[in-house]
């Protein structure tokens, strides 16, 4: 990957280290996180999903007034560390907690890694699109994307190889000083010495300011961002299905606990191992000769192959490449993409309206489709029929896909044709 200039070179690098770690103690948990939801069985999924919504909607707030208090800092270390005691306290509950209460410490770990996980991935980005300029952002998206890649396939290998030798509980301990090792990274970031821009060395210095509610008033103020948020929710739904047939299918094939877990490890590895590959080679490149309509219409696209696939054939070998394949278009592409669409806003925007689609929308995403899922077996839908109900869904993200980067072209560069064969729109 291209950089231009010491400044960049410094920026991506302690970006990619920031965002490994706080994917690889992520990914570290993830196969832990699945396995306790499969072990429930599919029918405790909605309720699990239920409390992630909830957990999230109690914490959105206490978030949006933090960002108004603090500095982007204190913010940082406030909000990593608090997680990283969370996990001790896991890791006590997991050593020593009865046998009888390992369940319910289960359910409360599922809610509390599924909001923990949108919480810091949101966090990091808001920060980037804070710290740089559209320009930076499309030559160093690609490479912080790439550090959360590396990260996520060193944690799903190392989940994989140490979860049967050191236990499940030992992990939790190791994702708790990634974290750490992060705040060293990001202190890298935010050095003041480093801050060549005074604009950005003030806001660094400040709080983003407003009330509790800025956020929410930025969305529904908004075509943009309510296209944005329109997408997200589209997105989690269609994972949502995928997720749950995911559930079903593994459960029925692999009966043992230790092996449901691998089998999702190396998944993850399968996934994480070619995102890194693209970010580093092809994410930026595709960006800058072809535009970012393409890469924010990527998942849309493969959804619709891969759902017409699923009806086809809804087997476990199909679910894998289509989540493969899937996962790899949004980390590699779609994400990024996505994440650029803040940069051009105001700072309110970046964290509080950002912080609420990527966790509330996305939350009720899951919900939503949980329980659509619910009522679409309840209609007596099998795997084929869940499959085909979610192609028209994959067909409105597409069309929501090019027209938020035909909007964003204009934000950014007015005088430019839009990019994309998306039509023209009236979105502000």
């Amino acid at each position: 990957m291209r950089l231009a200039g010491g400044e960049d070179a410094g920026v991506a690098l302690a970006g990619f280290l920031w965002f490994a770690s706080l994917l690889g103690g992520y990914f570290l948990l993830r196969p832990i996180r699945d396995e306790m939801g499969a072990a429930g069985g599919v029918q405790q999924l909605p309720w699990l999903f239920l409390g992630t919504l909830l957990a999230t909607l109690a914490i959105a707030p206490i978030f949006a007034t933090l960002v108004s208090k603090l500095p982007r800092g204190a913010l940082v270390r406030g909000c990593l560390r608090g997680l990283a005691l969370c996990l001790l306290g896991f890791w006590a509950a997991l050593k020593g907690a009865p046998a009888d209460w390992q369940p319910l410490i289960g359910r409360v770990f599922f809610i509390w890694l599924s909001v923990y996980n949108i919480f810091i991935v949101s966090l990091f980005w808001s920060v980037m699109a804070d710290r740089c300029s559209t320009e930076q952002a499309r030559r160093l998206y690609g490479m912080f994307a790439a550090g959360g890649t590396a990260g996520a396939l060193l944690g799903s290998l190392a989940t994989a190889t140490l979860v049967e030798r050191l236990g499940t509980a030992t992990l939790l301990l190791i994702a708790a000083a990634l974290l750490e090792l992060g705040l060293i990274a990001y202190g890298r970031l935010a050095d003041p010495a480093r801050q060549r821009d005074p604009l950005q060395a003030r806001q660094a210095a400040e709080a983003v300011g407003g009330d509790l509610w800025g956020g929410l008033r930025a969305v529904f103020g908004s075509p943009y961002l309510l296209g944005i948020a329109a997408l997200m929710l589209l997105y989690a739904v269609g994972s949502t299905w995928l997720y749950f047939l995911q559930a079903e299918l593994v459960a029925d094939a692999l009966p043992d606990r230790e092996a449901r877990t691998a089998w999702f490890a190396r998944v993850d590895a399968w996934v994480n191992g070619l995102t890194l590959v693209l970010q580093l080679t092809v994410t930026a490149a595709l960006w800058r000769r072809v535009g970012l309509w393409l890469l924010l219409a990527a998942v849309p696209l493969i959804s619709l192959a891969g759902f017409a696939a699923l009806a086809a054939a809804p087997t476990l070998a199909v679910l894998a490449l289509v989540q493969i394949s899937r996962r790899v278009a949004q980390f590699a592409f779609s994400s990024p993409a996505r994440e650029a669409l803040y940069v051009p806003l105001p700072r309110e925007a970046k964290y509080k309206a950002k912080n609420l689609i990527d966790t509330v929308v996305f939350r009720t995403g899951d919900q939503t489709g949980a329980w659509s899922h619910t009522g679409l077996v309840a209609l007596g839908l099998g795997s084929t029929g869940i499959a085909l109900a979610a192609l028209p869904l994959s067909a409105v993200s597409l069309a929501l896909a090019l027209a938020l980067a035909a909007a964003h072209r204009r934000r950014t560069d007015p005088a430019a044709p839009a990019a994309s064969p998306a039509p023209e729109s009236t979105w502000n």
